[in-house]
């Protein structure tokens, strides 16, 4: 037999502001009467609802000008019998995945769109002018006591301080630049918030005279320059507006090496860094550099063994040194290098390589031999007919000189 506590929720206390929990009544007899009663009014709402389908079932209008076609455009009546069906879709929930409805956004055309061309326009339209490290031609528009205004063709003119104008001090500042001038500059600053960069004519003088120097270098040229300091180390000089230092020990004498202020000397470039604003010349290299450019490819000379290296031999050749690398040695094969020839032995050998930036000559014996290991079986016979067996061997070096 249930038990029927009608009671129950009056003793439950309340916690905060949930709602109170509710009994269920687990009495058979009332869940019988219960379920009677909800069955005797669904039954009555179905019957109010046919009535008033039937009462309210709209009338079907047809128009003369449209042709029926009785298979497939005949109006269906409004069928009641569907409408429990209908309610049971209605409670049932609804699944995504078994619709077939394809979705198509479609994009409506307003006052603001504007195709691609026109966007890349506007992107270069306010994309700056001048970004570091770029060269700008321009023209001066307005002078000011510490520096003047250069126009670049911006939304906002470069400015360039006084101390970025030239190298050195400038004295007569308004009398160098006028208005209107046109002139080359290198942006050492990007835009800053009001859209002005910061240009320099003096960073462009350094940069171009740093590639003048490289170019010197690679090529073996000599300069002269005027010696206009000292310190322990050996002398300054200034080579296009550059600082350069000649150590001690590259001078022909450096006892008295403070003597030379003032004095022009001929150098060679030994060490160009432009990233660390290196430049090391010497004096000795010049002397070396000018033996070299009186050397041809495939010239035969002849000299003494300086020195017996592990890789080769070294050979004097009057004023400067040659190598002799053991590649260039002999086509045959050796065991040591001083069973072919020793210290203070006079030889001759072709002139392979003329290298005038790091101021090296290199040595060909190699060439000289009819066969394979001549020069070790017969090396007197091999320097008796070198200048013969030198003239073979010149349309060899002639072509490589085309090939440069």
């Amino acid at each position: 037999m249930g038990v029927n506590n009608k009671n129950a929720q009056d003793n439950i206390q309340l916690k905060g502001n949930k709602k109170p929990l509710q009994v269920l009544h687990i009495s058979k007899k009332d869940t019988q009467k219960k379920s009677q009663h909800i069955d005797n009014e669904q039954t009555n709402s179905q019957e109010e609802i046919k009535k008033e389908n039937i009462a309210i079932k709209p009338q079907i209008i047809k128009n003369d000008s449209v042709k029926e076609n009785d298979s497939n455009e005949n109006t269906e009546d409004f069928d009641i019998s569907k409408q429990d069906s209908t309610k049971h879709d209605l409670n049932r929930p609804l699944n995504f995945s078994e619709q077939n409805t394809d979705f198509q956004l479609e994009r409506t055309v307003d006052d603001f769109d504007f195709d691609e061309s026109a966007f890349l326009e506007a992107l270069n339209a306010n994309e700056p002018i001048g970004a570091t490290g770029e060269t700008i031609s321009g023209k001066v528009i307005a002078i000011e006591s510490d520096g003047l205004y250069v126009d670049i063709g911006g939304k906002a003119p470069g400015y360039m301080p006084k101390k970025e104008c030239g190298l050195g001090v400038i004295t007569n500042f308004k009398e160098k630049f006028s208005i209107g001038l046109e002139m080359e500059v290198l942006v050492i600053k990007e835009q800053n918030a009001d859209g002005m960069v910061t240009v320099s004519a003096r960073a462009l003088i350094l940069r171009q005279s740093w590639e003048k120097v490289s170019c010197a270098s690679k090529n073996g040229e000599l300069i002269n320059v005027l010696i206009n300091g000292f310190n322990r180390g050996g002398l300054t000089c200034d080579v296009d507006g550059l600082r350069g230092f000649i150590p001690r020990s590259q001078l022909e004498d450096g006892q008295d090496y403070q003597s030379f202020v003032g004095k022009t000397l001929k150098v060679a470039f030994l060490e160009v860094n432009p990233e660390s604003r290196k430049l090391v010349l010497s004096e000795k290299k010049a002397l070396l550099v000018s033996k070299l450019t009186s050397l041809e490819l495939g010239q035969l000379i002849e000299g003494e063994v300086l020195a017996v290296k592990p890789y080769g031999f070294f050979i004097d050749l009057g004023g400067a040194s040659g190598l002799l690398h053991q590649s260039s040695l002999t086509n045959g094969s050796i065991r040591s290098l001083r069973e072919v020839f020793r210290e203070g032995e006079m030889i001759k050998a072709l002139i392979s390589e003329i290298d005038l930036e790091k101021g090296r000559i290199g040595l060909n014996t190699a060439l000289l031999e009819n066969s394979a290991g001549e020069l070790i079986i017969d090396k007197q016979k091999v320097m008796q007919e070198a200048a013969e067996r030198a003239l073979k061997t010149k349309s060899l070096f002639d072509k490589k000189e085309q090939d440069k």
